[in-house]
């Protein structure tokens, strides 16, 4: 278990679900080379569309270059983890 402020992560690059925060619904603490960086992301209560729906592919082109950043973007892990 990695500690982070008040949450416990079960290691790098790996997803969590935050019910409890205010917000986001998600967090991940990425890492990428020796930079770690806590991430939050998606919005509380709203869940992702199935591949190929018309929702899913509209986030996938509006958020395109940010998800092309890599592991230390928000839209990286939202299309990863809710897309």
């Amino acid at each position: 278990m990695i500690k982070r402020g008040k949450e416990e992560f079960a290691g790098y690059n790996k997803p969590k679900k935050t019910p409890g925060h205010a917000t986001k619904s998600n967090a991940v603490l990425a890492k990428s080379g020796d930079e770690v960086k806590l991430i939050r992301f998606g919005q509380q209560g709203i869940s992702g569309s199935p591949d190929g729906s018309a929702r899913n592919e509209a986030f996938k082109a509006r958020h395109a270059q940010n998800i092309a950043k890599g592991k230390m973007s928000a839209a990286y892990w939202a299309n990863k983890v809710k897309w």
